[in-house]
């Protein structure tokens, strides 16, 4: 019997990409092992959206075909789409399939084994959603489910847009069959997400809220992925907490605080904007947990802009935020952007970030101490304990079993790690 092992780089979007190809494979009789142990096949879900990225995805290749020298791999993802040729001829690489006609992998490996190795990289123009269907997520008890493709911001910065093609949506119909099978499949928590989640439905006369409300009808517990902050408006706070299923953390995109760096980095919002969103959510969802990203270090970025950010990162309060330092790519207008900022220079401004990040975290975490919460427990840490998430994403560790949701009493904290009782 054949095997493949799966390794995925990047983000939600590509992890459920890569469950749906592993069920293609297993339907089709192939077994799925261990990344780490010895496969027939290997296949590589890439990412692009920085040159670290890049570099992980072909360290990780070149690994596998130096481990492995009797495998096949299969390169898919952004990288693969956008460097195909270049994939292609490095050693063992089989197939090299992009961000369309995954549902095709199995065929098309078939061929590649027949024929010899195989470019099934599609254009990407007038692409249209493609139906990818996860019955199920690898030890896991929360479902991440893709129902957005593309995106068509064009930030000055991001790669993505040439790579993951125009904006597209899963029907509403399948959103709501794709739900159905992950609630009867046992997952109480589904993640919605998508490139540019808040375009989903365009074109269709659907919305955002229809699906979210489409999944709610499922499961008890609807998360969702990472928000433009312009898709937040009252109408939208106020349908998000009517349904009551919406854990209320919510992940609004910022990259910066500065209105003079949002607008070369061609973000469509401004500071001002950005907190009338955060005002809506929390007007309607008391309490609820706020989490962002920021870029450090875009061209152009001064000392007093770099200050605005750190300003405004406080002002809003988040639950937590990711960090990263800016990335040239190639094919942005950004790369062409005079007064890049030196690497040293990007370092120290994110460590800012970052302590003033943990030490807003830990705070918000002190918030929750005293109340109760519902947690559900995801990993065992001892025979006798687990831990878990609330519905703010705040991580838990009290008396349970992986797959359980509990009212907990949050009794203290180590760190950003809250510690709690299961009330009976």
């Amino acid at each position: 019997m054949s095997t493949i092992a799966f390794h995925t780089l990047g983000c939600k979007v590509n992890q459920y990409d890569t469950e749906a190809m592993r069920e293609s494979f297993e339907r089709a009789g192939w077994t799925a092992v261990d990344f780490d142990a010895d496969a027939d096949v290997y296949l590589i879900n890439t990412c692009t959206v920085t040159g670290t990225g890049d570099q992980k995805s072909k360290k990780l290749i070149r690994r596998v075909a130096r481990e492995h020298p009797a495998c096949s791999i299969i390169v898919a993802g952004c990288l693969a789409q956008r460097e195909a040729e270049e994939l292609l001829q490095m050693d063992n690489v089989a197939l090299v399939i992009g961000v369309q006609r995954r549902a095709e992998v199995v065929e098309l490996l078939g061929r590649a084994m027949r024929e010899g190795p195989v470019n099934a990289v599609a254009p990407l123009k007038g692409a249209s959603f493609e139906r990818l269907f996860v019955t199920r997520h690898e030890g896991r008890t929360r479902a991440t489910m893709k129902i957005q493709e593309g995106c068509d911001r064009y930030c000055a910065y991001c790669i993505i847009p040439s790579v993951r093609g125009p904006v597209r949506s899963m029907p509403l119909a399948d959103v709501r069959a794709e739900a159905r099978r992950l609630a009867e499949a046992g997952y109480p928590e589904i993640v919605l997400t998508g490139i540019h989640l808040a375009s989903y439905g365009r074109g269709t006369g659907d919305t955002l809220l229809d699906a979210i409300g489409a999944v709610a009808g499922a499961v008890p517990r609807v998360r969702l992925g990472s928000l433009d902050p312009l898709v937040v408006t009252e109408d939208f706070a106020r349908g998000v907490a009517e349904m009551g299923r919406v854990m209320p953390q919510f992940h609004l995109s910022m990259q910066s605080g500065s209105a003079g760096v949002l607008e070369r980095m061609r973000r469509r919002y401004t500071p001002e904007a950005y907190m009338r969103s955060v005002e809506c959510l929390r007007k309607f969802l008391p309490g609820c947990a706020i989490t962002t990203d920021v870029l450090t270090g875009f061209p152009g970025e001064t000392d007093k802009e770099a200050q605005e950010t750190l300003d405004f990162v406080r002002a809003v309060g988040f639950a937590r935020i990711h960090v990263f330092p800016y990335s040239r790519r190639k094919g942005t207008v950004a790369d062409q952007m005079p007064g890049q900022v030196p690497e040293a220079v990007k370092r120290e401004r994110a460590a800012k970030l970052l302590a003033l990040g943990n030490q807003m975290e830990e705070e918000y975490v002190s918030k929750l101490v005293g109340t109760a919460q519902d947690v559900l427990f995801e990993t065992a840490v001892s025979p006798s304990q687990a831990e878990g998430y609330t519905g703010q994403y705040v991580r838990v560790r009290a008396a349970a079993r992986p797959g359980e949701i509990h009212r907990v009493r949050l009794l203290g904290r180590e760190g950003m790690l809250a510690l709690g009782e299961v009330e009976h």
